[in-house]
């Protein structure tokens, strides 16, 4: 028998090599570029970031508590629903936002970028904007008030008011901020368009204003400047003071701005009408609004658009000066229809809640 043969076998080890110097500079510089690569995207970012906000329905409740509460005169619960839109809006005084965040936003086609310069001037805080959308939403408010009244033919009285003026404005030198305008040539100043209306029906000449200045009355004469779209005017910024002969109380926390105007004088007049404007139908919209009911552009509509069908809106109302910004924004299922006065907006609403072809009214 043969026996196995065992065979030891050596192997030489190789002579250690020595390690290339550059190896470590290498892993310290890669490391370093990982390091910064992570810093880059985590700094923040000179851009604001609009994505769509959620929707409120002004003939409904938020907290348990009717959205829309008058007291002092009869009011009634209607169905369906009148959305009011809303856009969250990061970066800037809001709180920075990082590069991966707007990266994510530029490829997101519900969101929009924008420069910081071009939406907030340089200093801004976040007190500011705070303050600012606070006033422009107490304003939209009142303003909804009275054009829903206005429109149910329900009296009330309007005060104007300086709120100050512009760089070399016509009125510079001979109106002051805190001014209560009274009369302009002999007519009583009973709201903006009554103001604007003399002014361009005199082309040019001088008016002459009776106002209340420190309680006391004066007579001044203000030369109107013509501006480039044609009409003449004061260069002052106007205030409105109103009295309403019963209370209508608007909850809603944490929104600011003007833009939700429209449909809170929308909902205000079916709050105050017997029966459905809206025929049991689901609205939204936007669009700022003045006390006689001139619907007016706002910001963010695209991101409105989809916040509203996200919402599971039908139908959606856009100020007529937005049309540019709707073309092409659309979204699938959602039905679009321009408005430039309440007046429109109340007639769309009843029209499509009556179940009527959309196609009879206009659109962007």
């Amino acid at each position: 028998m043969t026996q196995p043969v065992h065979v030891e076998t050596h192997v030489p080890e190789e002579p250690t090599r020595p390690r290339d110097p550059r190896f470590r500079a290498m892993m310290v510089s890669g490391g370093l570029a990982v390091v910064l690569g992570a810093a880059a995207v985590l700094l923040p970012s000179p851009y604001v970031l609009e994505t769509p906000g959620p929707t409120f329905n002004t003939i409904g409740e938020v907290n348990g508590q009717p959205l829309i509460h008058v007291e002092g005169r009869e009011s009634f619960q209607p169905s369906g629903q009148l959305d009011l839109t809303t856009v969250f809006v990061n970066g800037g005084p809001n709180g920075p936002v990082n590069i991966l965040d707007t990266f994510r936003a530029w490829v997101d086609p519900s969101a929009n970028v924008l420069p910081e310069q071009l939406v907030y001037p340089e200093g801004t805080t976040s007190s500011d904007v705070k303050e600012q959308n606070a006033v422009a939403m107490t304003s939209s408010q009142e303003s909804a008030i009275a054009a829903a009244l206005a429109h149910e033919g329900i009296d009330f009285t309007e005060e104007l008011s300086v709120a100050g003026l512009a760089t070399d404005a016509a009125a510079e030198g001979i109106l002051r901020e805190g001014d209560i305008l009274r009369t302009v040539d002999g007519q009583e100043v009973e709201n903006i368009t009554t103001l604007r209306s003399a002014l361009d029906d005199a082309e040019g000449a001088p008016a002459d204003l009776t106002i209340v200045r420190d309680g006391a009355p004066l007579d001044v004469s203000v030369t109107p400047k013509k501006s480039p779209e044609g009409d003449y005017q004061l260069g002052v910024m106007l205030a409105s003071t109103f009295d309403f002969p019963f209370d209508v109380t608007i909850q809603l926390d944490n929104v600011g701005g003007p833009s939700a105007g429209t449909m809170f004088a929308l909902g205000i007049i079916d709050t105050l009408t017997e029966g459905d404007l809206t025929g049991g139908r689901h609205f939204a919209g936007t669009g700022t609004i003045d006390s006689t009911g001139a619907v007016g552009p706002i910001g963010g509509i695209a991101q409105k658009l989809v916040g509203a069908r996200s919402g599971g809106a039908e139908f959606f109302l856009a100020p007529a000066a937005n049309c540019n910004e709707v073309v092409g924004h659309i979204p699938d299922g959602l039905t679009v229809v321009k408005v430039e006065t309440l007046d429109e907006a109340v007639d769309a609403v009843e029209t499509l809640g009556a179940g009527e072809d959309p196609a009879g009214l206009p659109a962007c």
